[in-house]
């Protein structure tokens, strides 16, 4: 773990700076995270490169958050990146917000989470569709936060949107915990055939089961490598959320040895470079 890597997927907050409401409800990660605390955690094992993904504040706070990261980013310069949230939702507002993020050089991409909605169709409504196109027009990617029931609707809104890149979070959260691959490996599958994706190698330990091992994960990522191919898969923490799970370093050892059998090449593309191209990061 000596080559230098990103992290295409952290999450910073501060509830004294902006409301997180679902921090509520996970009290054990829901102090002050700031680039300190991940360069404490970490230690030797932190990132060369992060990329932050907005840590659904508020909605009505989104821009704010921007803001803040990019006031953490003057004295973080590994943040290279910034997923902000985008209303890609509501009509009204979308236009003057990705305005706005226009003047912000760090904001690589756009994120409206789906994984809470109870609408299966929820991203296939029209103006969501319509958000998720004017996204690439706006020369930005959007990343998809969805569970595993909800693929099949995912992959008819990448179906609709061919000019979107689109970054698959977590590998769709597949049901890790009762140890079932169908019928998210088809899914996998089915998604993996359009070029314009990318998937993260994250946010699965803290779908497993309590005393995860390497194991348990390996049968998911072995399928993520077979659909996606090492050219289009990123590593990602997941941080600090993946402490619901296990630390930061222990996920990290793991990613390593799940990618072992790859050749130096391939582990560094998923390890760094991929993410470079992906989000068109320096």
């Amino acid at each position: 773990m000596s080559a230098p890597f990103t992290d295409a997927h952290v999450h910073f907050w501060d509830r004294a700076n902006l409301p997180y409401p679902w921090l509520a409800e996970v009290p054990a990660i829901a102090g002050r995270h700031t680039p300190e605390t991940l360069a404490a955690e970490a230690g030797i094992a932190a990132p060369a490169r992060i990329v932050f993904v907005q840590a659904d504040c508020a909605a009505e706070h989104g821009l704010d958050e921007v803001r803040w990261v990019e006031s953490l980013a003057r004295t973080e310069p590994r943040i290279a990146g910034l997923v902000a949230h985008v209303p890609v939702d509501r009509p009204a507002a979308l236009a003057d917000w990705l305005a706005e993020l226009s003047h912000h050089p760090l904001v690589r991409g756009g994120r409206r989470l789906i994984q809470g909605e109870s609408d299966p169709g929820f991203c296939l409504r029209p103006e969501f569709v319509a958000g998720v196109q004017a996204l690439a027009r706006a020369g930005l990617s959007f990343d998809v936060c969805c569970r595993h029931h909800q693929l099949p609707e995912v992959i008819e809104l990448v179906h609709r949107c061919p000019q979107t890149s689109f970054i698959l979070d977590h590998a769709g959260k597949p049901a890790l915990a009762r140890r079932e691959l169908d019928p998210w490996r088809a899914q996998i599958s089915a998604l993996a055939t359009r070029p314009n994706v990318a998937c993260k190698i994250s946010g699965l330990v803290t779908e497993a089961a309590p005393n995860w091992t390497g194991a348990d994960l390996r049968p998911y990522v072995d399928h993520l490598l077979t659909a996606f191919g090492p050219s289009r898969l990123l590593f990602g923490s997941d941080w600090p959320v993946v402490k619901l799970a296990g630390p930061y370093r222990r996920w990290l050892e793991v990613a390593h040895e799940l990618l072992s059998a790859l050749s130096p090449a391939e582990r560094d593309a998923i390890f760094h470079g991929n993410a470079g191209r992906v989000y068109r990061l320096a």
